[in-house]
């Protein structure tokens, strides 16, 4: 089976566990579930579950616990999209081929469908105590998705990204851009796998690590696609970078170098990887096609 065959198999099953976790569109808030749902529902590559789950499974885990993870990881992944579409940041009306939450739904049901999918997201991970009231490392999952998605995770690179829109960007404050808004979602998927999984801090410290890489390569590889791409192809607008005066990897070196800097970034995480006793040769080769994807 190919690499695509298997992210298809794979894909199909993680879809399967992300709909045992929906809200049920009923109630006088229903138009808010409506739009939360097809928010989730709208596709993707839901990468960051497959990478826990592949991650879960290397170090040996094979409990149902994941589930609620999986599904949590994706909702707050989703919630970040929705608000990044919205009029007063990146203002965009289609995503992976289709409207935008806001554009379907109007901006204000836009702005609370995102907040209810990241607070449906921890509704949603606590679940994983129904399933193992006694695993104590279900608290620690949970302090690590907390973390990455907020002020020291996604949300605090989110901040600094707009904040810094039209002005001049260093390298060293790009990175940590990138490393907050990108990789710390990367960093959470991977880790909470370990975690859950029973692996070491010492192993915990390695795939952490690899996750920052990985998540570092692959927003380097999105700049590139944004001036490289088209938007038949990626699923979304190309070129909103430079709509919205952003400094990328791109505009501060170029294309070339940037797929340099991809390169050695999918190397070292990699490696690091491969160095573990334990071995899940499907999440290497998953790791090193998503960041070398064309959409």
């Amino acid at each position: 089976m190919d690499i695509n065959a298997e992210i298809a198999a794979k894909t199909e099953k993680i879809e399967a566990v992300i709909a045992r976790y929906l809200p049920r569109e009923e109630g006088y808030q229903k138009t808010v579930i409506s739009a939360m749902n097809y928010s989730i529902q709208a596709g993707g590559k839901r990468l960051r579950p497959m990478l826990m789950w592949e991650t879960y499974r290397m170090f040996g885990g094979r409990s149902e616990v994941i589930g609620p993870f999986m599904a949590a990881i994706e909702m707050v992944h989703t919630y970040s999209l929705v608000h990044d579409d919205l009029p007063a940041m990146d203002n965009d009306e289609y995503r992976r081929g289709r409207k935008t939450t806001h554009a379907q739904y109007g901006e204000a049901m836009g702005i609370l469908a995102g907040d209810g999918l990241l607070n449906y997201a921890f509704e949603t991970a606590v679940k994983a105590f129904e399933i193992e009231p006694g695993n104590l490392q279900i608290g620690k999952a949970l302090s690590v998705l907390a973390k990455k998605a907020g002020i020291n995770g996604m949300l605090g690179g989110q901040c600094v990204d707009v904040e810094m829109e039209g002005k001049p960007v260093s390298v060293d404050m790009l990175q940590f851009i990138y490393r907050l808004k990108t990789a710390a979602l990367f960093e959470a998927s991977m880790l909470i796998g370990a975690i859950l999984a029973g692996a070491t801090q010492s192993e915990q410290h390695q795939v952490e690590q690899a996750a920052e890489e990985f998540g570092l390569a692959f927003q380097i590889q999105d700049d590139i696609l944004d001036v490289t791409s088209t938007t038949e192809e990626l699923g979304k607008p190309v070129g909103s970078d430079e709509k919205n005066h952003k400094t990328t990897w791109v505009t501060l070196f170029d294309v070339a170098q940037a797929q340099q800097e991809v390169d050695r970034l999918s190397r070292n995480s990699v490696e690091r990887i491969d160095t573990l006793v334990v071995k899940n040769e499907f999440l290497t080769n998953l790791m090193l096609h998503l960041i070398h994807r064309r959409k």
